[in-house]
C-alpha cells in the first residue's frame, strides 16, 4: 500500500504524481499505484483541470483502477458538456434560469446525461486523449495520443483517432483471458515484485 503522504513516486522529478493521494472530491475514485504527468502544469491539481464539467448535480463518478498511466493533458469530459440535443435550441437555456425566470432544479435539462465514467485497470492513456462520459475502459487498455473516446474500449484493446476506433488487440483472445482471470494488479505488491521480470517480459508463463 502506498503512504497516503507519499505524493511523487520519481525522486527525480515532480511532474508525476500518485493520483490517489492528490484526488479529495469524494467522487472521484482512483486505485492504488495510479500516476498522472503533466510536464505543463501542477499535476497535482488534475481533478480541477481534468476532470471537466464535472458537478454535483449530476451525481456522476470517475473511477480509475490500479496500475493506470495517464499522460499530461488527458481530460474527462462529463454530462455538463453534452448540450441538450433533444432540444430544438443547443442554447443551454436552464444554465442561465435567472435571466429566463426558470425553475433552478430545471438545470440538468440543459444537457444529455449519459453517465459516469469507468476506466479499469492497467490502462495507459495517451498524451491530451479525451474520455467522454458515459464511456468504459478495459482492463490493459491503451488509449492513443490526442484520441476521442466516444464509446466503450475492450480489455487489451489499442484505440486511436477522433472518435476513437479499434486499432488492435494487444494479446490474443487466449491470453486476454487468461490476464483477466489473474487480475495480477489485485496480487501482494510483493507476488507483483517477485513477478516483475516475467510481466515486463511478457512472460505469461513465468508468472508464478
Amino acid at each position: 500500500m502506498i503512504p497516503q503522504w507519499k505524493i511523487y513516486p520519481r525522486s527525480q522529478g515532480h511532474s508525476t504524481v500518485y493520483l490517489q493521494n492528490v484526488v479529495t472530491d469524494p467522487s472521484i475514485t482512483v486505485g492504488e499505484y495510479t500516476t498522472y504527468d503533466d510536464f505543463v502544469r501542477d499535476p497535482r491539481d488534475f481533478q480541477r483541470s481534468n476532470v471537466l464539467y464535472h458537478y454535483p448535480i449530476n451525481q456522476e463518478r470517475l473511477t480509475i483502477g490500479k496500475f493506470c498511466s495517464i499522460a499530461c493533458g488527458a481530460k474527462f469530459l462529463f454530462n455538463s458538456a453534452n448540450h441538450a440535443l433533444g432540444s430544438l435550441s443547443t442554447y443551454p437555456f436552464p444554465i442561465f434560469f435567472e435571466e429566463w425566470g426558470l425553475p433552478v432544479e430545471d438545470i440538468p435539462r440543459a444537457w444529455d446525461n449519459k453517465g459516469d465514467i469507468v476506466v479499469g485497470n492497467d490502462v495507459w492513456i495517451g498524451y491530451e486523449a479525451v474520455i467522454l462520459a458515459g464511456v468504459t475502459i478495459g482492463d490493459g487498455a491503451v488509449v492513443g495520443a490526442r484520441a476521442v473516446v466516444t464509446k466503450d474500449v475492450p480489455p487489451y484493446a489499442i484505440v486511436g483517432g477522433v472518435p476513437a476506433k479499434l486499432i488492435r488487440k494487444r494479446f490474443s483472445d487466449g491470453v486476454i483471458q487468461h490476464l483477466l482471470a489473474l487480475k495480477w494488479w489485485d496480487w501482494p505488491v510483493e507476488r507483483i515484485a517477485a513477478n516483475m521480470e516475467a510481466i515486463q517480459s511478457g512472460d505469461i508463463q513465468g508468472l508464478t
